[in-house]
């Protein structure tokens, strides 16, 4: 199995898929179906990294202001508890510290990109949280821990954003040109990946005049330190659209 790492962008993405939407089905069927998925999410963020136990995770609905019809989508997939308690013990051998979560739910940013991925929700999935307190580095090494689940058919899907500054919304027009900060920092980031140049891309914020107007907080790009930490192989860039703007809509995936 393998790593992918994917922008999730707007929660609006579950009712308009757009072409990212063709895009993560195309990925999914690309490869083998996984055993069980573990979902690094940017909308679970926690002080010490965390894992669910949920044998039946809930759809957790963690946004506001949207179409009612949204709030009315449903990922019923079984949950992965034996999964969670391997990560958490994988994560512990390598002297990372792990707390357990009886039923933490899916938030959007894992049952948005799933149910494109996989909308017949058969297959069990846990969710692993990151922390946007610690440093790039750190999410690096928490990737690096879970290389081991490759073998054993797991999925990690990390979820995030390759941009993710909301002060910049300036339209609803979910098809307008993107800012030029918005492509600068995903062509940036892209360069860095592909010739796996990780400590300048752990050092984003410094390195990349872009970094910090593309992520005013690191919490989006967080589950993209996990997924290069994990990934083994060649790196596969998709680049399906930009969204309202500001979202660059990129996905990753190592291809052993």
């Amino acid at each position: 199995m393998t790593t992918l790492f994917v922008s999730h962008g707007a929660p609006t993405l579950a009712l308009e898929p757009g072409n990212t939407g063709r895009v993560l089905a195309d990925i999914a069927a690309s490869f083998p179906q996984p055993d069980a998925i573990l979902v690094v999410s940017a909308h679970w963020d926690t002080r010490v990294p965390a894992v669910s136990l949920a044998s039946q995770p809930e759809t957790i609905h963690d946004f506001a202001g949207f179409p009612r019809a949204l709030y009315a989508q449903q990922y019923p997939a079984p949950g992965a508890p034996q999964l969670a308690q391997h990560v958490a013990a994988l994560l512990q051998s390598h002297e990372i510290p792990v707390q357990i979560h009886p039923q933490r739910g899916l938030d959007h940013g894992a049952w948005v990109p799933l149910m494109l991925m996989y909308p017949e929700a058969g297959i069990p999935v846990t969710q692993l949280s990151i922390q946007s307190r610690s440093s790039p580095a750190q999410q690096f090494a928490m990737g690096q821990a879970l290389q081991t689940l490759h073998a054993q058919n797991v999925l990690i899907l990390a979820s995030g954003a390759i941009t993710h500054n909301l002060a910049d919304f300036f339209t609803g027009d979910r098809d307008a040109a993107p800012l030029s900060y918005v492509t600068a920092f995903a062509d940036w980031i892209a360069a860095r990946i592909q010739a796996q140049q990780w400590k300048s891309l752990l050092n984003y914020r410094a390195e990349c005049s872009r970094g910090k107007q593309a992520h005013p907080t690191e919490d989006h790009l967080m589950p993209l330190f996990v997924a290069a930490g994990s990934g083994k192989g060649t790196v596969v860039r998709f680049t399906p659209e930009n969204t309202y703007g500001i979202l660059a809509m990129d996905a990753y995936l190592w291809a052993a």
